[in-house]
């Protein structure tokens, strides 16, 4: 029987951060320069997060997304790449990267047996993307994109946020980009979470906006009607082409959300928004059992009511969340550490 909370969501999905650190600086995750990183003695080794794991696989999980910082920062992933996929019980294992990294690594990952890649990338302008990022590295995504296709991952899932005057401009160029590697382009609404310290209500570029600026392109869209708890509506064009929508911050998808998320030090938060989490790396270090550790976290599930994006949806003042003063206070706030 599944893991399920106060409003009857089970426990499947669990984000995990295997890293804090990241190679770039996105203005809406990473705006400044300097951060307090976890101390490297709290980052929990690949047995101690394979551990917790199986304990979350005693609840009902069945479904593990390798998330940071940058994941492929993390010497050897490869190997916890492994451990995970060879876990009977994990139906499906994916990971959120910004590309960076995989020309390199692409191979290694589908060798561990990485089910599914998503990278993150927000504009195809080289100028665009070096003030977005603070790196001038875009050639670099591209070329990782094209190593993932050729190491076997179809479809390629491609992120994207979408801000109002600032890559807006570029909903079709990423659709069309997309159709070269048959990838999946999903444009996600600007969230106000961790490091969107800037974060305004008019930087936001809704759901219906997407898909009226689209219809005006491509014509009629349908909306592909599905039973899920992913977090992407997906829509179709005439074409058969096929993208996705994550609405979190105008549409929230509250009531089906069945993830969590555990940073690489053991904190482990039931809900994007949250500000408190569960220490789990100290019921490791103090020699508690799978069962124990198990119990932990079923009791900390059973009593979630957590629906943070529909909370902050009704804010009538609604601001970004946290501000930098906060974040320095605690780094656990960070969308780089707790995995997005």
């Amino acid at each position: 029987m599944p893991t399920l909370d106060t409003f009857g969501r089970p426990l499947r999905n669990l984000r995990i951060s295997v890293t804090d650190r990241c190679n770039l600086r996105c203005q809406y995750c990473m705006p400044g320069e300097d951060y307090v990183w976890l101390p490297r003695g709290d980052i929990l080794d690949f047995e101690e997060l394979s551990l917790l794991v199986d304990c979350f696989t005693d609840l009902g999980v069945d479904r593990v997304r390798l998330t940071g910082g940058e994941p492929l920062l993390r010497h050897d992933v490869g190997k916890f790449v492994r451990m995970i996929a060879d876990k009977p019980a994990i139906r499906d294992l994916a990971m959120t990267t910004n590309g960076l990294l995989l020309t390199d690594q692409a191979e290694t990952l589908a060798a561990a047996g990485l089910h599914r890649l998503t990278v993150s990338l927000d504009t195809l302008r080289r100028d665009r993307f070096r003030d977005l990022t603070r790196r001038d590295c875009l050639d670099k995504v591209l070329a990782g994109i094209e190593a993932s296709d050729g190491a076997g991952f179809r479809p390629i899932k491609i992120d994207t946020v979408v801000m109002a005057g600032t890559n807006d401009d570029e909903l079709v160029d990423m659709i069309e980009y997309g159709r070269r590697y048959a990838a999946e382009v999903r444009f996600i609404e600007y969230m106000d979470v961790g490091g969107a310290t800037h974060w305004s209500r008019n930087r936001v570029v809704s759901r219906a906006q997407i898909v009226d600026r689209l219809a005006r392109h491509y014509g009629s869209i349908e909306e592909i009607r599905a039973d899920s708890s992913a977090p992407a509506a997906r829509f179709a064009l005439a074409d058969g082409t096929v993208f996705g929508i994550i609405a979190s911050t105008t549409q929230p998808f509250c009531s089906a959300c069945d993830r969590a998320r555990l940073t690489a030090d053991g904190m482990w938060y039931l809900c994007l928004y949250a500000k408190i989490g569960t220490d789990l790396r100290a019921a490791l270090r103090s020699g508690s059992s799978r069962a124990e550790i198990a119990d932990l976290l079923r009791r900390s599930w059973a009593g979630r009511s957590d629906r943070g994006a529909e909370q902050r949806l009704a804010e009538r003042e609604r601001e970004a969340l946290l501000s930098s003063d906060q974040l320095r206070d605690d780094p656990h706030l960070e969308m780089h550490t707790r995995g997005g």
